[in-house]
């Protein structure tokens, strides 16, 4: 249970007993190896209240963690907005640990939509934003809410996120008319949020690596890639004044309006990349907005389609989607191979589990083939800030064998894994497979 903060180091304690009193402490008077302290001392009256009202504070935390009916467990009875907050706590997680929907509890959110509502409402008041995030993923994961999440009044209600996107997505085949309006207004929001989040340093580091991708041979003093210069010309190495003298000079680009490079997007809408899908269709977006770079945005499962002229807005793209379903990664690979022009300015990012349901080889030979014709290959098991994802280690190893290391990447490392492909550095791997 995470929505409540906790001293783990602290035990609770069914009683605080006072300590009796001792007498005053004369000069000299050993210290008591158990007390730490001289034995005759008399703590300060203050020192004692503070002592007791933590004793007090983390009996009533461990009394909102363990749940149970008035004192249980710990002594200590919640009243008021405590009582208020069990309450919620209560109506999701029940009184057992044992508990799993479907089961009798002791408590529930019943069926109606006002009282959902209400619950809405109520841990969005006793508790932080990415607490109560929490709580409605478990809401919908442990009491099955996703059809009340067809009303509109519901999704007014809920605090918006990637997994709430991902959730409707999932339901947008079955929505009625009259919630799909507040859909989109509530999956735009977070749309814009990550936007936001994401899209400045995005275009600040593909512009530069697009810069230095262009590299020229006379270049303007301050167009100078002195690194690249020095290692070109040691050879010219004068020992005798210590310095390189540099005959051929290496300079950065300026990247024109025309386009530099390629960038094809190949996402599994498998029900599982859900936050990789809505993360892939907003960076999708941002990469279209840069006129150097050619952006090509392909979702598939069993089947494939090519979203790339709904790019200019991500919630079209979302909308577009279709989650769950099984994974042909092959024939996906297939279609993106044979829209490649300009290999060797191309760059493929693959995001998916690898779990593939199509022909293992002919997907292994596709990658092979690509990278032989000079495409830069990204696999990416999942583009979330999720940790490490459940995938399919023997594929991931087969494609690490022919040099496209797949892993895991957040949105904050996308920027900078574009940023090494573009310019055919080695990808900042953080766990490489």
């Amino acid at each position: 249970m995470t929505s409540v903060p906790v001293d783990p180091t602290a035990a609770p304690r069914a009683t605080a007993a006072p300590r009796p009193a001792a007498a005053p402490r004369s000069v000299g008077a050993p210290r008591s190896v158990a007390e730490g302290r001289p034995t005759g001392d008399v703590p300060p009256v203050g020192s004692a209240r503070r002592a007791d009202a933590s004793a007090d504070e983390r009996l009533r935390r461990w009394r909102l963690v363990l749940g149970g009916d008035e004192a249980d467990g710990t002594g200590h009875a919640l009243a008021g907005q405590d009582a208020a907050m069990d309450g919620a706590l209560t109506a999701l997680y029940g009184k057992g640990s044992g508990e799993r929907p479907g089961r009798d509890r002791s408590a529930g959110l019943g069926a109606s939509a006002p009282s959902v509502a209400r619950w809405l409402g109520d841990i969005r008041t006793y508790f932080p934003s990415s607490v109560v995030q929490i709580m409605q993923r478990d809401a919908i994961d442990r009491l099955g809410l996703s059809a009340l999440l067809l009303e509109p009044e519901m999704l007014e209600a809920v605090e918006a996120d990637v997994h709430l996107v991902g959730t409707l997505l999932s339901l947008n085949k079955v929505m009625p008319e009259t919630t799909k309006e507040t859909a989109r207004a509530v999956v735009r929001k977070v749309v814009e949020d990550l936007e936001k989040r994401l899209a400045t340093r995005t275009r600040a580091s593909l512009s530069g690596a697009l810069d230095r991708s262009a590299r020229v041979n006379r270049p303007r003093h301050h167009d100078i890639d002195w690194n690249r210069t020095i290692a070109a010309n040691l050879k010219h190495y004068l020992p005798e004044h210590r310095t390189v003298v540099p005959e051929r000079l290496i300079g950065h680009g300026r990247a024109s309006q025309s386009v530099k490079k390629e960038v094809v997007l190949c996402v599994d809408q498998s029900g599982s990349m859900a936050a990789s899908v809505v993360h892939a269709s907003v960076f999708g977006a941002v990469l279209a907005s840069m006129r150097s770079i050619a952006t090509r945005l392909v979702v598939f499962d069993t089947a494939v389609v090519d979203l790339t002229d709904q790019l200019d807005d991500p919630v079209d793209v979302l909308f577009g989607t279709q989650l769950g379903g099984g994974t042909d990664i092959n024939r996906a690979l297939a279609y993106c191979q044979s829209r490649i022009t300009r290999p060797a300015d191309t760059v493929v990012v693959l995001i998916s589990d690898l779990y593939e349901g199509g022909i293992r080889d002919e997907m292994l030979k596709r990658v092979a083939a690509m990278k032989a014709s000079g495409v830069q290959f990204v696999a990416l098991l999942a583009l979330s800030d999720e940790g490490t994802p459940a995938y399919d280690r023997e594929h991931a190893a087969a494609l690490a064998a022919l040099g496209a290391p797949a892993f895991a990447c957040t949105p904050d490392l996308f920027p900078d894994v574009m940023a090494a492909a573009i310019e055919k550095r080695p990808l900042p791997v953080p766990d490489a497979v």
